[in-house]
């Protein structure tokens, strides 16, 4: 797309100042995004072009965020902050809406915050305490929403929807790989019902559902140039779930010694000493506004992110490779089987785990 007609995009925006140069930012592996820069004092801003076969309702998605960033400004302001650093501040058309369409394609806007810092991942306890307060604090600010939210992507760490695809692709073997995958496909089946039992207290509602980002990678966090986090960004996934699934993949991302497709899996682990720092961190924003059950049930989400994610590479690569982009042939099967020493790993500490989120 040239100049002008980005220049034409974002003329369509309620911004301050006159447009100075407009460029991209960061690799942009599901959006288009793009830094807008103003002359003078004027705010700059960042430009999305929403990916629409990811998010087939931008429209609902965008209510969400607004919902949700509206909730937390009344939170910062009754706080004394700065709703313009401590929330991401959607910016609107000039005729009120939250995106815009050209061409079929969905653009939206926010303000860029000047002097933040961003990290691409976590390489310390003190980091990962930092991490966890990012997310409890997110949470906690939300813990009192009602609004409805919009399902932005059917079915996501829903246990019981992964099944019913994790079944139909067993019948289908649809790449003709299931005759060798007995072992991995066990490592699945002999976790079933104990996945399902899980999520049944989420759908009776003895874990209750929350707001939830979905996206809880260090990245998606905002800190100040002192190391104090500043905001959540990336709302995209921002859905109504249990709370403890951000914890869980949190926990998956971050304490993981090796890679999430390490080809030797005696390099992948749980890292303890990184899970008692976002434990802390995470605690220390959210314990207050936690249930019992809650609480009860937080280590345990870290087995239940990391086994979906199992599940889908798994999945993915009985299918054929048809979701998740590869490397190379095996790929898929070798996430499988790190992300599995990952899962053996929490499990043979899980008692420690627990042991920690009661001392906090």
């Amino acid at each position: 797309m040239n100049t002008a007609e980005l220049q034409s995009i974002v003329a369509q925006f309620r911004i301050e100042g006159a447009v100075a140069e407009i460029k991209p930012l960061g690799e942009g592996f599901i959006n288009d995004t793009l830094i807008v820069k103003t002359e003078g004092d004027a705010p700059d801003y960042i430009l999305q072009r929403k990916n629409h076969n990811i998010f087939p309702d931008v429209p609902a998605m965008m209510d969400n965020i607004v919902a949700v960033t509206g909730h937390i400004r009344k939170k910062v302001e009754a706080a004394g902050g700065d709703p313009l650093r401590e929330v991401l501040t959607v910016v609107f058309t000039r005729d009120g809406k939250p995106y815009y369409i050209h061409e079929g394609q969905f653009w939206t806007m926010c303000l860029f915050i000047e002097g933040s810092v961003t990290y691409d991942r976590a390489d310390t306890p003190a980091l990962a305490r930092k991490g966890g307060e990012g997310i409890g604090k997110f949470q906690s600010q939300l813990a009192d929403f009602t609004t409805p939210l919009a399902e932005t992507i059917k079915g996501f760490h829903n246990i019981r929807f992964r099944f019913e695809q994790w079944d139909a692709s067993l019948a289908r073997d649809a790449a003709g790989r299931c005759k060798e995958l007995r072992e991995e496909i066990s490592w699945i089946e002999s976790r079933r019902e104990e996945m399902l039992a899980f999520w049944s207290l989420v759908e009776n509602g003895t874990i209750p559902m929350r707001v939830t980002h979905n996206d809880t990678k260090i990245s998606n966090i905002l800190f100040d140039k002192n190391g104090e986090v500043l905001c959540v960004i990336d709302l995209d996934t921002v859905m109504s779930s249990t709370s403890l699934n951000d914890f869980g993949d949190a926990i998956r991302s971050y304490t993981n010694t090796g890679a999430e497709d390490d080809r030797d899996v005696n390099n992948v682990a749980i890292d303890m000493k990184m899970f008692r720092a976002y434990t802390e961190g995470f605690l220390s924003q959210r314990k207050g506004t936690l249930t019992q059950s809650e609480l009860d049930w937080l280590a345990f989400s870290a087995r239940y992110i990391t086994y979906e994610q199992v599940l889908r590479f798994l999945m993915d690569y009985i299918d054929g490779d048809t979701y998740y982009k590869t490397a190379y042939a095996e790929h898929n099967l070798v996430r499988t089987h790190a992300q599995y020493a990952l899962l053996k790993s929490i499990e043979e500490h899980y008692d420690e785990m627990c042991g920690i989120v009661k001392s906090l």
